[in-house]
Protein backbone atom coordinates (compact mmCIF):
# COMPACT_ATOMS: atom_id res chain seq x y z
CA UNK A 1 0.00 0.00 0.00
CA UNK A 2 1.22 3.52 -0.74
CA UNK A 3 1.50 6.06 2.04
CA UNK A 4 -1.80 7.72 2.93
CA UNK A 5 -0.25 11.08 3.77
CA UNK A 6 1.91 13.23 1.48
CA UNK A 7 3.94 16.41 1.70
CA UNK A 8 4.41 18.24 -1.60
CA UNK A 9 7.40 20.52 -1.08
CA UNK A 10 8.67 23.64 -2.83
CA UNK A 11 5.98 23.93 -5.47
CA UNK A 12 4.76 27.18 -6.99
CA UNK A 13 1.14 27.89 -6.13
CA UNK A 14 -1.21 29.59 -8.61
CA UNK A 15 -0.61 32.98 -6.96
CA UNK A 16 3.12 32.67 -7.67
CA UNK A 17 4.26 31.97 -4.12
CA UNK A 18 6.37 28.97 -3.17
CA UNK A 19 4.93 26.72 -0.49
CA UNK A 20 4.50 23.17 0.76
CA UNK A 21 1.18 21.33 0.68
CA UNK A 22 0.37 18.66 3.26
CA UNK A 23 -2.18 15.96 2.43
CA UNK A 24 -3.55 13.87 5.29
CA UNK A 25 -6.34 11.30 5.10
CA UNK A 26 -7.35 12.54 1.65
CA UNK A 27 -7.74 16.17 2.75
CA UNK A 28 -5.65 19.31 2.53
CA UNK A 29 -4.17 19.59 6.01
CA UNK A 30 -1.81 22.56 5.65
CA UNK A 31 -0.36 24.96 3.07
CA UNK A 32 2.66 27.12 3.78
CA UNK A 33 6.44 27.50 3.62
CA UNK A 34 8.77 24.95 5.22
CA UNK A 35 6.13 22.68 6.70
CA UNK A 36 7.30 19.95 9.07
CA UNK A 37 7.12 16.38 7.79
CA UNK A 38 4.87 14.27 10.03
CA UNK A 39 5.91 10.71 10.75
CA UNK A 40 4.84 8.29 8.03
CA UNK A 41 4.41 11.01 5.41
CA UNK A 42 5.79 10.54 1.89
CA UNK A 43 7.59 13.58 0.49
CA UNK A 44 7.21 14.72 -3.12
CA UNK A 45 9.67 17.35 -4.34
CA UNK A 46 7.79 19.83 -6.54
CA UNK A 47 10.55 22.43 -6.92
CA UNK A 48 10.23 24.17 -10.29
CA UNK A 49 6.70 22.85 -10.76
CA UNK A 50 3.27 24.44 -10.45
CA UNK A 51 0.78 22.99 -7.96
CA UNK A 52 -2.78 23.54 -9.18
CA UNK A 53 -6.21 22.53 -7.92
CA UNK A 54 -7.32 19.41 -9.79
CA UNK A 55 -8.60 20.28 -13.26
CA UNK A 56 -12.32 20.05 -14.09
CA UNK A 57 -13.58 19.37 -17.63
CA UNK A 58 -17.20 20.20 -18.43
CA UNK A 59 -17.04 18.64 -21.89
CA UNK A 60 -15.72 15.10 -22.36
CA UNK A 61 -16.93 12.28 -24.59
CA UNK A 62 -16.31 8.90 -22.93
CA UNK A 63 -18.45 7.01 -25.51
CA UNK A 64 -19.63 4.33 -23.06
CA UNK A 65 -22.19 2.79 -23.24
CA UNK A 66 -22.35 1.62 -26.83
CA UNK A 67 -19.19 3.04 -28.39
CA UNK A 68 -16.57 1.07 -26.49
CA UNK A 69 -14.55 0.55 -29.67
CA UNK A 70 -13.62 4.26 -29.54
CA UNK A 71 -13.40 4.84 -25.77
CA UNK A 72 -14.55 3.51 -22.41
CA UNK A 73 -14.97 5.20 -19.07
CA UNK A 74 -11.85 3.32 -17.94
CA UNK A 75 -9.62 4.42 -20.83
CA UNK A 76 -11.05 7.93 -20.98
CA UNK A 77 -10.52 8.57 -17.28
CA UNK A 78 -6.98 7.20 -17.49
CA UNK A 79 -6.36 9.84 -20.16
CA UNK A 80 -8.04 12.45 -17.98
CA UNK A 81 -5.83 11.63 -15.01
CA UNK A 82 -2.69 11.87 -17.12
CA UNK A 83 -3.92 15.26 -18.32
CA UNK A 84 -4.30 16.53 -14.76
CA UNK A 85 -8.11 16.25 -14.52
CA UNK A 86 -9.67 15.09 -11.27
CA UNK A 87 -13.23 15.58 -12.54
CA UNK A 88 -14.78 15.14 -15.99
CA UNK A 89 -18.32 15.55 -17.29
CA UNK A 90 -19.32 12.80 -19.70
CA UNK A 91 -21.48 14.04 -22.57
CA UNK A 92 -24.80 12.37 -23.25
CA UNK A 93 -24.36 11.25 -26.87
CA UNK A 94 -23.66 7.63 -26.04
CA UNK A 95 -25.64 4.62 -27.30
CA UNK A 96 -28.13 4.52 -25.69
CA UNK A 97 -28.29 8.25 -25.11
CA UNK A 98 -27.94 9.38 -21.48
CA UNK A 99 -31.50 10.69 -21.35
CA UNK A 100 -32.73 8.73 -18.33
CA UNK A 101 -31.78 8.14 -14.72
CA UNK A 102 -30.78 4.57 -15.56
CA UNK A 103 -28.16 5.50 -18.13
CA UNK A 104 -26.59 8.37 -16.17
CA UNK A 105 -26.35 6.15 -13.10
CA UNK A 106 -24.61 3.50 -15.21
CA UNK A 107 -21.99 6.03 -16.37
CA UNK A 108 -21.59 7.38 -12.85
CA UNK A 109 -21.04 3.86 -11.49
CA UNK A 110 -18.50 3.04 -14.19
CA UNK A 111 -16.57 6.14 -13.15
CA UNK A 112 -16.57 5.06 -9.51
CA UNK A 113 -15.36 1.60 -10.45
CA UNK A 114 -12.57 2.95 -12.64
CA UNK A 115 -11.33 5.26 -9.87
CA UNK A 116 -9.02 7.49 -11.89
CA UNK A 117 -11.09 10.66 -11.55
CA UNK A 118 -14.63 11.67 -10.68
CA UNK A 119 -17.11 11.19 -13.52
CA UNK A 120 -20.20 13.38 -13.63
CA UNK A 121 -22.66 12.39 -16.37
CA UNK A 122 -24.21 15.13 -18.49
CA UNK A 123 -27.87 14.43 -19.11
CA UNK A 124 -29.50 14.86 -22.50
CA UNK A 125 -31.92 17.76 -22.89
CA UNK A 126 -34.24 15.86 -25.23
CA UNK A 127 -35.11 12.21 -25.66
CA UNK A 128 -32.57 10.52 -27.92
CA UNK A 129 -31.12 13.95 -28.74
CA UNK A 130 -34.06 14.21 -31.12
CA UNK A 131 -35.12 17.72 -30.14
CA UNK A 132 -38.80 16.80 -29.87
CA UNK A 133 -39.49 15.84 -26.22
CA UNK A 134 -37.75 16.81 -23.01
CA UNK A 135 -35.75 14.01 -21.44
CA UNK A 136 -36.13 12.93 -17.79
CA UNK A 137 -34.40 16.04 -16.48
CA UNK A 138 -35.82 15.87 -12.97
CA UNK A 139 -35.21 12.13 -12.59
CA UNK A 140 -31.59 12.54 -13.68
CA UNK A 141 -31.13 15.42 -11.24
CA UNK A 142 -32.53 13.31 -8.40
CA UNK A 143 -30.57 10.17 -9.32
CA UNK A 144 -27.37 9.01 -7.62
CA UNK A 145 -25.50 10.80 -10.40
CA UNK A 146 -27.01 14.12 -9.23
CA UNK A 147 -26.92 15.58 -12.76
CA UNK A 148 -26.78 19.37 -12.96
CA UNK A 149 -25.50 19.88 -16.52
CA UNK A 150 -27.76 19.00 -19.47
CA UNK A 151 -26.79 19.06 -23.13
CA UNK A 152 -27.70 17.59 -26.51
CA UNK A 153 -24.07 18.17 -27.54
CA UNK A 154 -23.49 16.95 -31.05
CA UNK A 155 -26.97 18.26 -31.76
CA UNK A 156 -28.33 21.74 -31.24
CA UNK A 157 -31.57 22.27 -29.34
CA UNK A 158 -32.80 24.17 -32.36
CA UNK A 159 -36.50 24.55 -31.48
CA UNK A 160 -36.82 27.79 -29.46
CA UNK A 161 -39.91 26.53 -27.63
CA UNK A 162 -38.07 23.36 -26.57
CA UNK A 163 -35.06 25.40 -25.46
CA UNK A 164 -37.28 27.72 -23.44
CA UNK A 165 -38.97 24.79 -21.71
CA UNK A 166 -35.62 23.21 -20.87
CA UNK A 167 -34.29 26.45 -19.41
CA UNK A 168 -37.42 26.84 -17.32
CA UNK A 169 -37.38 23.23 -16.11
CA UNK A 170 -33.79 23.13 -14.82
CA UNK A 171 -34.38 26.22 -12.65
CA UNK A 172 -36.13 23.95 -10.14
CA UNK A 173 -32.84 22.27 -9.18
CA UNK A 174 -30.33 24.97 -10.25
CA UNK A 175 -29.30 23.10 -13.37
CA UNK A 176 -27.74 24.53 -16.49
CA UNK A 177 -28.37 23.92 -20.19
CA UNK A 178 -25.12 23.55 -22.13
CA UNK A 179 -25.99 24.41 -25.71
CA UNK A 180 -24.26 23.16 -28.84
CA UNK A 181 -24.76 26.38 -30.78
CA UNK A 182 -25.29 25.36 -34.40
CA UNK A 183 -28.28 26.38 -36.48
CA UNK A 184 -28.86 23.16 -38.48
CA UNK A 185 -30.48 24.91 -41.42
CA UNK A 186 -27.28 26.86 -42.03
CA UNK A 187 -24.88 23.92 -41.72
CA UNK A 188 -26.46 21.10 -43.69
CA UNK A 189 -23.57 19.25 -45.32
CA UNK A 190 -21.00 21.74 -43.97
CA UNK A 191 -17.42 20.50 -43.86
CA UNK A 192 -15.23 23.40 -42.73
CA UNK A 193 -15.26 27.10 -41.89
CA UNK A 194 -17.01 29.12 -44.59
CA UNK A 195 -14.77 31.56 -46.42
CA UNK A 196 -12.37 31.95 -49.29
CA UNK A 197 -10.47 28.81 -48.28
CA UNK A 198 -13.57 26.59 -48.28
CA UNK A 199 -14.37 27.80 -51.81
CA UNK A 200 -10.81 27.14 -52.92
CA UNK A 201 -10.81 23.62 -51.46
CA UNK A 202 -14.27 22.77 -52.75
CA UNK A 203 -15.65 21.95 -49.31
CA UNK A 204 -19.09 23.07 -48.14
CA UNK A 205 -18.76 26.07 -45.84
CA UNK A 206 -19.81 26.33 -42.19
CA UNK A 207 -20.71 29.99 -41.59
CA UNK A 208 -19.90 31.75 -38.32
CA UNK A 209 -23.47 33.06 -38.20
CA UNK A 210 -24.75 29.50 -37.67
CA UNK A 211 -23.14 29.56 -34.23
CA UNK A 212 -23.76 33.21 -33.48
CA UNK A 213 -27.48 33.14 -34.33
CA UNK A 214 -28.17 30.42 -31.77
CA UNK A 215 -26.12 32.19 -29.09
CA UNK A 216 -28.01 35.44 -29.71
CA UNK A 217 -31.36 33.66 -29.43
CA UNK A 218 -30.43 31.66 -26.36
CA UNK A 219 -28.99 34.48 -24.26
CA UNK A 220 -32.28 36.32 -24.79
CA UNK A 221 -34.24 33.21 -23.82
CA UNK A 222 -32.09 32.79 -20.70
CA UNK A 223 -32.74 36.40 -19.78
CA UNK A 224 -36.46 36.01 -20.41
CA UNK A 225 -36.89 32.98 -18.14
CA UNK A 226 -34.15 33.87 -15.63
CA UNK A 227 -32.23 30.66 -16.07
CA UNK A 228 -28.62 29.56 -16.55
CA UNK A 229 -27.14 29.01 -20.02
CA UNK A 230 -23.71 27.59 -20.85
CA UNK A 231 -22.39 27.87 -24.41
CA UNK A 232 -20.26 24.92 -25.50
CA UNK A 233 -17.08 25.21 -27.61
CA UNK A 234 -17.29 28.87 -28.68
CA UNK A 235 -15.32 29.26 -31.90
CA UNK A 236 -15.86 32.70 -33.50
CA UNK A 237 -14.97 36.29 -32.72
CA UNK A 238 -18.63 37.22 -33.19
CA UNK A 239 -19.68 34.70 -30.56
CA UNK A 240 -17.24 36.23 -28.08
CA UNK A 241 -18.78 39.65 -28.69
CA UNK A 242 -22.32 38.32 -28.20
CA UNK A 243 -21.38 36.68 -24.90
CA UNK A 244 -19.63 39.85 -23.78
CA UNK A 245 -22.77 41.85 -24.64
CA UNK A 246 -24.95 39.41 -22.68
CA UNK A 247 -22.75 39.51 -19.61
CA UNK A 248 -22.71 43.29 -19.62
CA UNK A 249 -26.49 43.14 -19.31
CA UNK A 250 -26.40 40.73 -16.40
CA UNK A 251 -27.64 37.68 -18.31
CA UNK A 252 -26.64 34.45 -16.54
CA UNK A 253 -24.53 32.98 -19.35
CA UNK A 254 -21.21 31.17 -19.21
CA UNK A 255 -19.09 29.86 -22.06
CA UNK A 256 -16.20 27.57 -22.84
CA UNK A 257 -13.50 27.37 -25.51
CA UNK A 258 -11.61 24.26 -26.52
CA UNK A 259 -7.82 23.96 -26.52
CA UNK A 260 -7.76 23.26 -30.26
CA UNK A 261 -9.70 26.41 -31.09
CA UNK A 262 -7.06 28.37 -29.16
CA UNK A 263 -4.22 27.11 -31.34
CA UNK A 264 -5.24 25.59 -34.68
CA UNK A 265 -6.73 27.36 -37.70
CA UNK A 266 -8.58 26.48 -40.89
CA UNK A 267 -5.28 26.59 -42.80
CA UNK A 268 -4.65 23.01 -41.64
CA UNK A 269 -7.61 21.86 -43.72
CA UNK A 270 -5.46 22.41 -46.82
CA UNK A 271 -3.94 19.02 -46.03
CA UNK A 272 -7.35 17.30 -46.31
CA UNK A 273 -6.25 15.31 -43.27
CA UNK A 274 -9.50 14.45 -41.45
CA UNK A 275 -7.78 14.63 -38.07
CA UNK A 276 -8.48 18.37 -38.41
CA UNK A 277 -12.20 17.87 -39.04
CA UNK A 278 -14.10 18.99 -35.96
CA UNK A 279 -17.42 20.49 -34.88
CA UNK A 280 -17.42 23.47 -34.69
CA UNK A 281 -14.77 23.74 -37.40
CA UNK A 282 -11.34 25.27 -37.06
CA UNK A 283 -11.74 28.97 -37.78
CA UNK A 284 -9.55 31.92 -38.82
CA UNK A 285 -6.53 33.29 -37.01
CA UNK A 286 -8.63 36.32 -35.98
CA UNK A 287 -11.09 33.99 -34.25
CA UNK A 288 -8.27 32.24 -32.39
CA UNK A 289 -6.99 35.58 -31.11
CA UNK A 290 -10.49 36.67 -30.07
CA UNK A 291 -10.97 33.47 -28.07
CA UNK A 292 -7.67 33.98 -26.27
CA UNK A 293 -8.58 37.56 -25.42
CA UNK A 294 -12.03 36.44 -24.32
CA UNK A 295 -10.53 33.99 -21.84
CA UNK A 296 -8.06 36.57 -20.59
CA UNK A 297 -10.73 39.20 -19.88
CA UNK A 298 -13.25 36.74 -18.43
CA UNK A 299 -15.79 36.82 -21.25
CA UNK A 300 -15.18 33.12 -21.82
CA UNK A 301 -15.29 31.35 -18.49
CA UNK A 302 -13.58 28.03 -18.94
CA UNK A 303 -11.78 25.52 -21.11
CA UNK A 304 -13.68 22.40 -22.17
CA UNK A 305 -11.59 19.80 -23.97
CA UNK A 306 -14.42 18.37 -26.12
CA UNK A 307 -12.30 15.19 -26.05
CA UNK A 308 -13.90 13.26 -28.94
CA UNK A 309 -12.28 9.86 -29.55
CA UNK A 310 -13.01 7.98 -32.79
CA UNK A 311 -11.93 4.69 -34.29
CA UNK A 312 -9.49 4.61 -37.19
CA UNK A 313 -12.29 3.31 -39.43
CA UNK A 314 -14.41 6.41 -38.87
CA UNK A 315 -11.59 8.95 -38.85
CA UNK A 316 -8.88 7.80 -41.22
CA UNK A 317 -10.90 8.05 -44.42
CA UNK A 318 -12.04 10.58 -47.01
CA UNK A 319 -12.61 14.03 -45.49
CA UNK A 320 -16.28 14.35 -46.43
CA UNK A 321 -17.29 11.10 -44.71
CA UNK A 322 -14.88 11.26 -41.75
CA UNK A 323 -16.22 11.71 -38.23
CA UNK A 324 -15.85 15.09 -36.57
CA UNK A 325 -13.76 15.41 -33.42
CA UNK A 326 -10.33 15.33 -31.81
CA UNK A 327 -8.86 13.80 -28.68
CA UNK A 328 -7.67 16.36 -26.17
CA UNK A 329 -7.56 15.33 -22.50
CA UNK A 330 -3.85 14.51 -22.39
CA UNK A 331 -2.70 17.61 -24.28
CA UNK A 332 -5.08 20.25 -22.87
CA UNK A 333 -2.83 21.83 -20.26
CA UNK A 334 0.24 22.04 -22.54
CA UNK A 335 -1.86 23.68 -25.28
CA UNK A 336 -3.32 26.13 -22.77
CA UNK A 337 0.19 26.93 -21.54
CA UNK A 338 1.36 27.57 -25.10
CA UNK A 339 -1.64 29.70 -26.06
CA UNK A 340 -2.24 31.66 -22.86
CA UNK A 341 0.65 31.46 -20.39
CA UNK A 342 3.63 31.56 -22.72
CA UNK A 343 2.03 34.45 -24.62
CA UNK A 344 1.68 36.46 -21.40
CA UNK A 345 -2.12 36.63 -21.60
CA UNK A 346 -2.72 34.73 -18.36
CA UNK A 347 -0.83 33.64 -15.25
CA UNK A 348 -1.27 30.37 -13.38
CA UNK A 349 -3.91 31.91 -11.13
CA UNK A 350 -5.95 32.54 -14.28
CA UNK A 351 -5.36 29.01 -15.48
CA UNK A 352 -6.55 27.70 -12.11
CA UNK A 353 -9.67 29.81 -12.53
CA UNK A 354 -10.59 28.65 -16.04
CA UNK A 355 -9.62 25.00 -15.59
CA UNK A 356 -10.70 24.34 -12.02
CA UNK A 357 -12.72 26.73 -9.88
CA UNK A 358 -14.98 28.17 -12.59
CA UNK A 359 -16.05 24.89 -14.23
CA UNK A 360 -16.65 23.49 -10.73
CA UNK A 361 -18.90 26.46 -9.99
CA UNK A 362 -20.81 26.13 -13.26
CA UNK A 363 -21.47 22.45 -12.56
CA UNK A 364 -22.39 23.31 -8.95
CA UNK A 365 -19.67 21.05 -7.60
CA UNK A 366 -18.72 23.73 -5.08
CA UNK A 367 -22.25 23.75 -3.70
CA UNK A 368 -21.85 20.08 -2.85
CA UNK A 369 -18.61 20.53 -0.93
CA UNK A 370 -16.33 19.32 -3.66
CA UNK A 371 -14.03 22.28 -4.12
CA UNK A 372 -13.71 25.70 -2.55
CA UNK A 373 -15.75 28.23 -4.52
CA UNK A 374 -12.73 30.32 -5.48
CA UNK A 375 -10.47 27.34 -6.26
CA UNK A 376 -7.92 28.11 -3.57
CA UNK A 377 -6.31 25.48 -1.39
CA UNK A 378 -8.87 25.41 1.38
CA UNK A 379 -7.76 23.57 4.50
CA UNK A 380 -10.01 20.58 5.12
CA UNK A 381 -11.13 20.34 1.51
CA UNK A 382 -10.61 17.15 -0.54
CA UNK A 383 -7.02 17.00 -1.78
CA UNK A 384 -7.56 17.20 -5.55
CA UNK A 385 -4.22 18.42 -6.86
CA UNK A 386 -2.32 18.57 -10.13
CA UNK A 387 1.45 19.01 -10.16
CA UNK A 388 2.71 20.34 -13.48
CA UNK A 389 6.19 20.95 -14.86
CA UNK A 390 6.00 23.89 -17.30
CA UNK A 391 9.71 23.82 -18.15
CA UNK A 392 9.93 20.67 -20.25
CA UNK A 393 9.09 20.26 -23.94
CA UNK A 394 7.65 17.09 -25.46
CA UNK A 395 6.80 15.86 -28.93
CA UNK A 396 3.24 14.58 -29.05
CA UNK A 397 2.95 10.89 -29.87
CA UNK A 398 -0.69 9.72 -29.84
CA UNK A 399 0.43 6.10 -29.94
CA UNK A 400 1.55 6.53 -26.34
CA UNK A 401 -1.67 8.11 -25.12
CA UNK A 402 -3.97 6.33 -22.68
CA UNK A 403 -7.10 7.08 -24.69
CA UNK A 404 -8.21 4.29 -27.00
CA UNK A 405 -8.26 6.59 -30.00
CA UNK A 406 -5.39 8.18 -31.90
CA UNK A 407 -7.11 11.16 -33.54
CA UNK A 408 -4.94 13.84 -31.94
CA UNK A 409 -4.36 16.94 -34.10
CA UNK A 410 -1.05 17.56 -32.32
CA UNK A 411 0.82 14.49 -33.59
CA UNK A 412 4.48 15.38 -34.04
CA UNK A 413 4.03 18.86 -32.55
CA UNK A 414 6.31 20.09 -29.78
CA UNK A 415 4.29 21.26 -26.78
CA UNK A 416 5.51 22.71 -23.49
CA UNK A 417 4.89 21.23 -20.07
CA UNK A 418 3.87 17.91 -18.57
CA UNK A 419 1.66 16.76 -15.72
CA UNK A 420 3.89 14.91 -13.26
CA UNK A 421 1.60 14.00 -10.36
CA UNK A 422 -2.15 14.00 -9.70
CA UNK A 423 -3.94 13.44 -6.41
CA UNK A 424 -7.62 12.49 -6.44
CA UNK A 425 -9.06 12.89 -2.94
CA UNK A 426 -5.53 12.53 -1.61
CA UNK A 427 -4.81 9.36 -3.53
CA UNK A 428 -1.97 9.54 -6.09
CA UNK A 429 -3.45 8.40 -9.40
CA UNK A 430 -0.45 9.76 -11.35
CA UNK A 431 3.09 9.63 -9.99
CA UNK A 432 6.27 10.75 -11.75
CA UNK A 433 4.51 11.27 -15.12
CA UNK A 434 2.87 7.83 -15.23
CA UNK A 435 -0.37 6.26 -14.08
CA UNK A 436 -0.10 4.91 -10.55
CA UNK A 437 -3.19 3.23 -9.06
CA UNK A 438 -6.87 4.23 -9.06
CA UNK A 439 -8.55 5.34 -5.87
CA UNK A 440 -9.39 2.49 -3.57
CA UNK A 441 -13.09 1.73 -3.41
CA UNK A 442 -13.20 2.26 0.34
CA UNK A 443 -12.09 5.85 -0.29
CA UNK A 444 -15.14 6.40 -2.50
CA UNK A 445 -17.61 6.64 0.36
CA UNK A 446 -20.70 7.95 -1.36
CA UNK A 447 -23.35 7.69 1.31
CA UNK A 448 -25.48 10.57 0.04
CA UNK A 449 -25.44 9.54 -3.61
CA UNK A 450 -23.17 12.37 -4.81
CA UNK A 451 -19.48 12.10 -5.58
CA UNK A 452 -16.90 14.57 -4.45
CA UNK A 453 -14.81 16.58 -6.89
Amino acid sequence: MTAQNYLITGGTLPDGTTADVLVEDGLLAAVGPDLATPVGTEVLDAAGRVVLPGLVDLHTHLRQPGREDAETVETGTRAAALGGFTSVHAMANSTPVADSAGVVEQVWQLGREAGWCDVHPVGAVTVGLGGERLAELGAMAESRAAVRVFSDDGMCVADPVMMRRALEYVKAFDGVIAQHAQEPGLTDGAQMNEGALSSMLGLAGWPAVAEEAIIARDVLLAQHVGSRLHVCHVSTAGSVELIRWAKQRGIDVTAEATPHHLLLTEELVRTYNPVYKVNPPLRREADVMALREGLADGTIDTIGTDHAPHTAETKECEWTVAAMGMTGLETALPVVQLALVDTGLMDWAGISRILSSTPARIARLADQGRISPDGVFEIGAPANLTVYDPTVTRTVDPERHATKSRNSPYRGMELPGQVTDVFNHGHPVVRDRALATPRQQHQQNHQTGTTQQ
